[in-house]
């Protein structure tokens, strides 16, 4: 069912793409992400959306939150921390915060995606041999590897600055950590899959770039340098 729902398509796509570009299996590669990346596009707008609205809901609480952690920080009694705990869940409640609603279907509609994608590239004899630029699709590349990983880096720094604060902190290891695992998964695959994750990459740090000219049109291109810098 896999094979035939997913593999297949992915196949069927990648070889009729490439025939147009005088089999340039490379360009069918990109075009392929560049279409599945506006597939996922209105999802990804509206999950920035929700960020900017919790992120605007929890600056609109914060001389509250303060306070309230202010008391849990000099209080030794865990019945009296218990009971500030709560009041911060009554003020999320009241305020309609909830910091775990920030949307995974983006998420869950790329793995099945990707997976598909890692196996027609994997079984395809013709994206095997091929190579574009200078490296061949179907052999690990340690030069598109890297720049897989160094776009991925920069993606997520700019991704991660629209959300709260606190939870910028909470995800800090986890924006160096997938960059690494981009690395490690794709320095053995064959290079048409780090391929796909450079172009995905600088697609999604221009779609955020968009994301906060719609939702915040008082932004530029240079704070979004600054912010990766």
């Amino acid at each position: 069912m896999f094979q035939t729902l997913l593999v297949n398509p992915f196949l069927q796509a990648i070889h009729g793409i490439a025939v147009l570009f005088n089999d340039n299996y490379g360009i069918s590669i990109i075009v392929i992400t560049l279409i599945i990346r506006l597939v996922l596009m209105p999802f990804m707008l509206k999950q920035y959306k929700n960020q900017q609205l919790l992120k605007s809901k929890i600056e609109s609480i914060k001389p509250e939150m303060d306070k309230i952690q202010e008391k849990i920080k000099n209080s030794k009694d865990k019945e009296e921390q218990q009971k500030f705990q709560q009041e911060i869940f009554a003020l999320y409640r009241q305020h309609g915060v909830n910091p775990l609603n920030m949307g995974c279907l983006p998420l869950l509609i790329q793995m099945p995606i990707l997976m598909g994608l890692y196996y027609a590239i994997r079984g395809s004899h013709e994206i095997a041999t091929h190579s574009f630029l200078w490296f061949s699709l179907g052999q690990p590349n340690l030069g598109i590897t890297l720049i897989a990983g160094i776009v991925y880096y920069i993606q997520i720094k700019v991704t991660q600055h629209s959300l709260p604060e606190q939870q910028q902190k909470q995800m800090k290891i986890m924006g160096l950590l997938s960059p690494i695992m981009i690395i490690i998964f794709s320095i053995n695959s064959p290079a048409a899959l780090p391929l796909y994750w450079a172009v995905g990459g600088i697609f999604l740090v221009f779609q955020s770039f968009l994301s906060r000219k719609i939702y915040n049109p008082d932004r530029s291109m240079k704070d979004l340098g600054n912010e990766i810098g």
